[in-house]
């Protein structure tokens, strides 16, 4: 069994930063403690840089199968591991939709053979497969996501009468993509209207509006609450939907939790000028006042979980004109850098930032033994060197469609390794040929 001691190390867990030095065995960290040695173990000296639990990134779009044009388990996976990301959840708007079990099989079979870090997968609800659904062991894959607005076709669940059923029939967590069909549609007739189809990018976020997020949140909300299922509110984008959600009980005892991803956390709607189409999301970036709010709601922890919602396209899809562009942007390789950038500005402290990004997915989907840097848990671990310039440019990008929305920023600081199950995986920008991801599995 491979050993590996990790020598002077800055941790970051629990709501603490101490050095220690970590002894990782096979799969598992054996030890935490200072002054170890061991004779068999192969010896990396951190030389004071932080480390940090793997992070755990709850919401990602791979493209495979049947988009894999755009990024596949293997190539997204890997750009994931470069920015310290060891876990991911994808989700089930491939081709065919992850919507039978048959299908949500299928694609832990490519994960397994492919993909560089952990993986689960979300299993779809649709408005016809409440049955499929309530075959699924709510052990197989880390939980339900339903679409309650337009992003994915045909699988929107529009519903009601089989929405109450989904929410009444499963024990899982019920990820949910917020935003009112209707007012999307009237809103978009309303810019065709006086732009034809050369609708300005700076329009998005009156499209995709704060009252259709907010219309379709609360009603998710109310739902949850009627029928007492375990509801988790995707990628929540504007300030008014924050007070949505409550912190006045710890998050093992939410039954109603609420993520917000990078891409609200950075951008704003007076972004658009410069990056156009290339920050076109659903929900869509919003005002600098409803970032201020989604910030608030992180600290005072009535958001739980920060996210990438990472989904590529090619760059010649992102340059067509609004109405055409796909909304979506490769975010998995820059997600940690951009939140260590916010926190080197005095945005988040970093036992915070390790809190909604490690800890908080582990405990809200029930993962077992990863999220912590403990003993006898999987030794899922980022080493980040705090002081060296990164600059996002095309020639160091992992994802396949290769472009960032980041490109051009400074970050100051690196993910230097990043260990899978105590494999050596990512080091200085090579990877192991080597692969050691699982599939998850949960305590519940």
């Amino acid at each position: 069994m491979s050993k590996i001691l990790l020598k002077n190390a800055k941790i970051v867990n629990e709501n603490s930063i101490f050095e220690s030095d970590v002894l990782l065995e096979g799969d598992f960290i054996a030890r935490i403690d200072t002054g170890i040695s061991d004779a068999h173990a192969k010896v990396i000296d951190l030389e004071g840089d932080l480390l940090l639990p793997g992070v755990i990134d709850d919401q990602v779009h791979f493209r495979e199968p049947g988009l894999t044009h755009k990024g596949t388990i293997a190539t997204e996976s890997r750009a994931a591991i470069a920015g310290g990301i060891t876990t991911f959840m994808e989700q089930p708007n491939t081709i065919p939709q992850t919507t039978t079990i048959e299908k949500l099989e299928e694609k832990f079979a490519i994960a397994a053979k492919d993909s560089s870090a952990n993986y689960s997968f979300l299993f779809g609800g649709t408005n016809d497969n409440l049955e499929e659904l309530k075959r699924l062991d709510k052990n197989a894959c880390s939980g339900v996501k339903l679409f309650l607005g337009s992003s994915t076709g045909n699988m929107l669940v529009d519903d009601e009468e089989v929405l109450e059923k989904i929410f009444s029939n499963t024990e899982m967590v019920i990820s949910a993509h917020c935003e009112d069909e209707g007012t999307i549609r009237a809103n978009l007739a309303k810019y065709k209207e006086m732009y034809g189809d050369d609708i300005p990018i700076a329009m998005h976020p009156m499209i995709r509006s704060a009252e259709a997020c907010y219309l379709s949140s609360s009603k998710a909300i109310a739902l949850a609450k009627k029928t007492g299922a375990r509801l988790h509110v995707f990628h929540v984008s504007t300030g008014i939907e924050t007070d949505l959600f409550t912190n006045q009980i710890p998050l093992e005892e939410k039954k109603i939790t609420a993520e917000v991803c990078i891409h609200h956390l950075w951008f704003s709607d007076e972004d658009y000028a410069q990056k156009g189409t290339h920050i076109k999301w659903n929900p869509a970036v919003k005002t600098k006042n409803d970032r201020e709010k989604l910030w608030k709601a992180l600290l005072d922890d009535r958001i739980d979980v920060v996210a990438t919602d990472h989904a590529p396209h090619t760059l010649e899809e992102k340059d067509n004109p609004y109405t055409k562009a796909p909304s979506g942007g490769p975010l998995v390789q820059h997600a940690l850098l951009a939140m260590l950038q916010k926190e080197k500005e005095g945005a988040i402290g970093l036992e915070k930032m390790v809190e909604k990004m490690c800890h908080n997915p582990a405990k809200l989907f029930g993962i077992d033994r990863r999220g912590f840097i403990r003993e006898g848990y999987y030794a899922d671990l980022v080493q980040v060197n705090r002081n060296s310039k990164n600059e996002v440019k095309k020639d160091n990008l992992f994802y396949k469609c290769g472009w960032s929305p980041f490109e051009g920023v400074t970050f100051d600081s690196e993910v230097k390794r990043t260990f899978v199950n105590g494999l050596l995986a990512y080091e200085n920008g090579s990877f192991s040929t080597a692969k050691n991801a699982k599939r998850l599995t949960f305590n519940r």
